[in-house]
């Protein structure tokens, strides 16, 4: 597969991903008493998929190798994640305020990171990842030191944060990824003109 179809794979991905952790997000704040079980099967796959997305971006050639950048570190904890959440879906409240609290605050973070370096790009945009990293870190912080109310309380929380981080990964993606479509003639060559003396 070609560097381009493979940038262009990882983001649609990314795009895909983000828009249904975005939907499940506000699933979950619509109707917090929805199964454990159901969550954390639909939620294991998803993480499994994102995970492999991730690692496509990394390992695809961005021009500006912003969003990507640490990917194949995420990537693979999305993927150990998403497993322990398939073999173990009855556990789900628990794991998932922990491990992807953690995750969340992390991305946040890196997402501030990647704002920053987006900002000294010159991209006009670096706003919008910036907040959006911001208030994605704040949720996953309060997942990992989640106070002690109810269940449906916690999942809506938990679905907050999953509709934020859809959000992030979509300003981030749309923002700071360029996909360079290819043109007829290579970039390589370059045409000289050569007039002959008589």
């Amino acid at each position: 597969m070609k560097q381009h179809h493979v940038l262009q794979t990882a983001k649609i991905g990314y795009i895909v991903i983000s828009a249904l952790l975005c939907l499940l997000g506000a699933a979950l704040i619509v109707l917090p008493a929805l199964s454990a079980v159901l969550i954390g099967r639909v939620l294991g796959i998803m993480l499994i998929v994102f995970g492999i997305v991730k690692l496509i971006g990394y390992f695809s050639k961005d021009i500006y190798q912003l969003v990507f950048q640490f990917d194949l570190a995420l990537g693979i904890l999305l993927m150990v994640l998403g497993s322990i959440l398939l073999c173990r879906p009855g556990n789900v409240l628990h794991l998932l305020c922990v491990g992807i609290g953690i995750y969340t605050l992390t991305d946040g973070l890196l997402k501030i990171q990647i704002a920053l370096d987006a900002r000294r790009f010159g991209l006009e945009r670096w706003w919008l990842i910036l907040t959006a990293a911001i208030i994605t870190g704040i949720f996953g912080l309060i997942l990992v030191f989640r106070p002690d109310v109810g269940t449906e309380v916690i999942t809506v929380l938990f679905g907050i944060s999953m509709l934020f981080e859809g959000i992030l990964n979509l300003v981030s993606v749309l923002t700071a990824v360029k996909v360079i479509r290819r043109s007829t003639a290579p970039k390589d060559v370059i045409e000289v003109s050569i007039k002959q003396q008589k």
